[in-house]
């Protein structure tokens, strides 16, 4: 019963998390699912321990900041991005675009810090934390190698359906479409994309690996419009992208963060 308990507190909260403007207490109810008294038992507990608030003014249950601010707080108690972002902040100098660093747990991929190396212009500042995409970044493709097809495809499906509104005209359409694009990658050692996760935007990943070599436990990412990363950028950023994964891959406190993210 605990473990039942604990999952549905779980699946309430990730539930949530997926929903900005929140919902309704027949919403979570149904979309648990369990029953409806149930589901307001459970709201309620949660909403004492201060991770859920009700809005008084449409009824619905949305996620407070604990989450975040816990899941900040261990970053920094880590010291995961003090380690990193200079290295980050050097390559987004260099290649005068958006860099970022995502690393892999149990539920998938997750951007865990940024540069901006862009200070005029066209801009593209996102959220440094949040989930990635499998099934349409090259982040996504570039960790992805780590397993093989099939087992890749499995995690992508597990993510969810593969939502191609909002996306831009190359998104994968169906999962057959993605096997292509972890093979190139492999050929290659990196992945680049175009159109695909954002119109007018391109991306280019290489994997981050342990600090052995031996396993793929990240991405390391430039992500720009697609006018200003193109084939001439991807042979003058690609070199400096893979030393810099190289270097963060070495550092002692990251490596050993990382080795205890399981993918």
């Amino acid at each position: 019963m605990a473990t039942s308990l604990l999952q549905r507190a779980l699946g309430a909260l990730e539930l949530l998390a997926n929903q900005p403007l929140g919902l309704t207490l027949k919403q979570v109810s149904d979309q648990l699912p369990m029953p409806k008294a149930g589901a307001q038992r459970l709201l309620n507990e949660l909403n004492h321990y201060g991770y859920v608030a009700l809005n008084p003014h449409n009824d619905c249950y949305v996620l407070t900041t604990k989450l975040s601010a816990m899941a900040l707080r261990y970053q920094a108690d880590k010291g995961i991005t003090d380690v990193a972002q200079p290295h980050l902040e050097t390559l987004a100098s260099q290649c005068g675009e958006l860099v970022r660093l995502a690393v892999a747990d149990e539920s998938g991929l997750n951007f865990v810090a940024m540069a901006q190396g862009m200070r005029a212009g066209l801009r593209y500042d996102p959220s440094p934390f949040e989930p990635v995409p499998l099934y349409c970044t090259a982040t996504a493709f570039a960790w992805l190698t780590a397993f093989d097809d099939q087992e890749a495809l499995d995690r992508i499906e597990a993510a969810g359906p593969l939502d191609t509104s909002l996306r831009g005209p190359n998104v994968p359409k169906k999962l057959s479409d993605i096997p292509p694009y972890l093979a190139q990658t492999r050929e290659r050692g990196y992945c680049y994309v175009a159109d695909m996760s954002s119109p007018g935007m391109a991306a280019l990943a290489v994997p981050l690996y342990d600090k052995n070599g031996d396993r793929i436990i990240g991405s390391l990412v430039i992500g720009a419009p697609t006018a200003r990363l193109g084939e001439a950028e991807i042979n003058a950023y690609l070199e400096p992208l893979q030393a810099t994964a190289k270097r963060l891959s070495e550092l002692s406190q990251l490596s050993e963060y990382l080795r205890h993210a399981k993918s």
